[in-house]
């Protein structure tokens, strides 16, 4: 199976507690998020954030169709409320995983003697960077079940204000009555690649899965939805010269004012 780091198809999202490829014109950059600022008001804290593999009851739960193998990292930050979101998540996308009654039952490990019957489940957060008072993580996921061709994969993007000290959704930076506009300027902006896979604009719908990117906002799409499953995860940038009617001011990152624009 792939890893997810390499690659490959889409798991499942993680359950929220509370809420591939590049594609189209500009493309993936990098994150806007890339580093803390040197200096971030006194009432925001500065991200600090390093990976913590999580110790569970064991390593590998079995029943009678086999077993699968946990890996499990989150992320340790300094600010409490952030560490306890992520845990929440994790335990509810893998509640087997923390059960102290699962481990305690006594099966062989078949990783040795059937290694095709044994499952994998992975879970990763990883803290991507902060603007302001916008950090950003990524929750990466991956599960391959014994026996399948390949494993599938998926990263969910979470950006949190930490003014407001809670998780942004899509409907939290948009103006009122602006999704129609956004889905309209994103289909525009990256008509070419949609246009090469046969997607129309009747078809298509706005991700919820995004992110801040060097140049623009990028949304995230599962797999299959607008592409095959080789070409993964496809990312739609919508530039931030055109968002400025769309999205809240107070959402937008502090850009250069370019002649002509």
């Amino acid at each position: 199976p792939r890893h997810p780091a390499a690659g490959g198809q889409h798991r499942r999202p993680l359950p929220a507690a509370v809420p591939g490829q590049r594609a189209g014109a500009g493309g993936r950059r990098g994150h806007l998020h890339r580093a803390a600022p040197a200096a971030v008001a006194a009432d925001l804290p500065g991200i600090q954030a390093k990976v913590l593999a999580l110790k569970l009851p064991q390593k590998q739960i079995c029943d009678e169709d086999g077993c699968t193998a946990y890996d499990i990292q989150t992320v340790k930050t300094n600010v409490a409320w952030i560490d306890e979101y992520f845990m929440q998540r994790l335990q509810k996308a893998d509640p087997i995983a923390f059960s102290k009654a699962a481990a305690s039952n006594e099966t062989p490990n078949v990783e040795e003697t059937d290694p095709m019957r044994l499952s994998q489940s992975s879970s990763y957060v990883r803290y991507i960077g902060q603007h302001a008072n916008l950090a950003t993580f990524s929750l990466q996921s991956y599960s391959y079940p014994a026996g399948a061709a390949h494993g599938i994969h998926h990263q969910e993007f979470v950006t949190f204000d930490l003014k407001q000290k809670k998780r942004l959704a899509l409907q939290d930076i948009m103006l009122r009555n602006s999704e129609a506009k956004i889905t309209e300027e994103l289909f525009n902006h990256n008509y070419n690649w949609l246009d090469e896979h046969d997607i129309s604009r009747e078809k298509f719908k706005l991700s919820d899965n995004f992110y801040y990117g060097a140049n623009g906002l990028v949304f995230v799409y599962p797999l299959y939805e607008l592409a095959s499953y080789a070409e993964g995860m496809p990312e739609l940038v919508l530039p931030y010269y055109a968002t400025a009617q769309l999205i809240k001011p107070e959402y937008l990152p502090s850009l250069p004012q370019y002649p002509n624009q």
